[in-house]
């Protein structure tokens, strides 16, 4: 049976100051949870699932304490509408993150909606994008919403949040295409092997001090009347014009 303090604890990580003073964020569902368990990467700190989830999996995973908790127990700690099965409690990963400059990479520049963030990461892992630079003010990939929309992908993409105008002020020789409405057409592109693609808000686009230092912009093009595109429909619809395949 879950105590008041461990339902209050659990609860307080879906918002963003105490997942950070803390260092753990929440995952949930079978799907995702089983991925973590599986990756070595992942530090999961404990798993609470229903009976039957856990009769299943828990002694596959003998290093990580499984409390079994009723259906109404796992719905106050869940963060879905519907609690599903199981929810884990993971480190949010620590560690100096090594930028690849050989590899193509993303670069988010004010993203907000959590959903699309994951929705991106998820993208970015579908190409093979290993990382990815984030403004400052990028809603928090750690999010229960955004963990969400990464379906695990967000086990096997590096993040680095940072000063995005003074990232890139330090990547010498680096080539930053921006996704914007006056640039190169998509069809115009070569493959990708290496660059930084900058992917704007969703609504404002990239700042206006973040696409002087892009070297070349891009566009894609449009044939009806729409305004803009979703920022990560944007993102899936560019991977999958310049991505090469033969990294």
């Amino acid at each position: 049976m879950l105590t008041k303090s461990e339902v209050k604890y659990i609860q307080s990580l879906s918002q963003k100051k105490f997942r950070d003073e803390e260092g753990f964020y929440i995952i949930e569902g079978p799907k995702i949870t089983g991925e973590a368990l599986a990756s070595p990467q992942v530090k999961v700190n404990r798993v609470y699932a229903l009976e039957e989830w856990a009769d299943d999996n828990a002694s596959s995973y003998p290093g990580v304490e499984v409390q079994v908790v009723s259906a109404s127990e796992l719905q106050k700690i869940s963060q879905l509408k519907t609690a599903n099965q199981v929810l884990a409690v993971a480190e949010i990963p620590k560690g100096r993150f090594r930028f690849k400059k050989h590899l193509l990479s993303l670069a988010l520049d004010g993203i907000q909606d959590p959903g699309n963030l994951g929705t991106i990461i998820r993208i970015a892992d579908w190409f093979g994008i290993e990382q990815i630079i984030c403004s400052k003010d990028s809603a928090d990939a750690f999010s229960p919403k955004a963990v969400q929309a990464t379906m695990g992908s967000i086990f096997r993409v590096e993040l680095l949040y940072t000063d995005l105008n003074e990232w890139m002020d330090q990547q010498e020789d680096a080539h930053f295409y921006g996704a914007a409405l006056n640039g190169t057409p998509l069809k115009s592109l070569p493959e990708l092997s290496d660059g930084i693609i900058v992917i704007g808000n969703e609504s404002k686009g990239i700042r206006s001090d973040i696409m002087k230092k892009v070297s070349r912009k891009i566009t894609i093009e449009k044939w009806g009347a729409a305004e803009s595109l979703n920022a990560a429909v944007a993102t899936g619809i560019i991977l999958s014009h310049v991505k090469g395949s033969s990294e």
